[in-house]
């Protein structure tokens, strides 16, 4: 069977993409989903998105990892799947997303994508962790996936495989693990993060939850106001904007680019 495909990306953040409305792509095969994200015997990618038929909302987006397991959603990916959806007619500018973490809304806007991301949750401030026989600061929100944040000052020191990693599979996130942001402040508005993601287990060159997260948790920090500009290790320029609330946060929403690269074929022996 043969499976048009898109490939896109979102300030670094890559995705393979498939127009999946007949629901004909093989989305129980999670070997052949991981076989497809390898980078270097596959198409290679950060994430599988489907555009699938909503009872409720313009679609359905559904969201796999490298590995091939499917998780809630994704920042960067809501954006690029958000912008290849309007472009196929799948949605209008304005449109509605159903994923596992709730609706989002998007807005597509030439090149950049408006996401209005869902209210997040389970907030866990000035909490610490023991790593390796040290104490670690973090911070915790649910911006749609979990995510630590780690505050640092001086981000390129930071050995984030290998902290990311010991956060990630913390058995005080046990069973599903968390990602793990570290960030700087480099303004009283603009922040730089570096991000280890679950499912990627390694370090990716943008993630749109944990940029939201990061800017959520030094906004309750009192480090930011928004809209705050924060810069990934991709060097791409985002803007998390939001109001912070007595209980946590909302009116949440993220702008960045989304970016077309090719259209290609997909081979499933199937």
């Amino acid at each position: 069977m043969n499976i048009p495909f898109y490939k896109m990306h979102g300030a670094a953040n890559d995705f393979i993409m498939a127009d999946d409305r007949l629901l004909t792509f093989p989305a129980h095969d999670k070997e052949w989903i991981a076989r497809i994200a390898a980078r270097r015997t596959g198409v290679g990618c950060e994430g599988v998105i489907l555009i699938q038929p909503s009872k409720t909302s313009s679609f359905r987006m559904r969201f796999f990892n490298p590995d091939g397991s499917e998780v809630e959603m994704c920042g960067n990916g809501a954006r690029c799947v958000a912008r290849l959806a309007h472009e196929i007619g799948a949605a209008p500018a304005q449109m509605t997303i159903e994923t596992i973490a709730g609706e989002l809304k998007a807005e597509a806007r030439d090149q950049e994508v408006l996401l209005y991301m869902t209210e997040p949750t389970d907030w866990r401030l000035n909490r610490s962790l023991d790593i390796d026989g040290k104490k670690l600061s973090y911070h915790f929100v649910n911006s749609g996936v979990p995510h630590v944040v780690v505050v640092t000052n001086d981000l390129e020191a930071i050995d984030v495989h290998k902290v990311g990693a010991a956060i990630r599979y913390h058995s005080d996130f046990a069973p599903k693990g968390t990602n793990a942001n570290f960030i700087v402040q480099t303004g009283p508005g603009t922040l730089r993060i570096r991000t280890y993601e679950r499912g990627v287990e390694g370090e990716t060159l943008a993630c749109g939850t944990g940029m939201v997260a990061a800017c959520l948790v030094a906004g309750k920090l009192g480090l930011v106001k928004p809209p705050v500009k924060i810069v990934p290790a991709s060097g791409d320029l985002l803007t998390v904007n939001y109001e912070l609330t007595e209980t946590g946060a909302t009116q949440v929403t993220l702008l960045g680019p989304a970016v077309q690269v090719f259209q290609g074929t997909l081979s499933y022996p199937g």
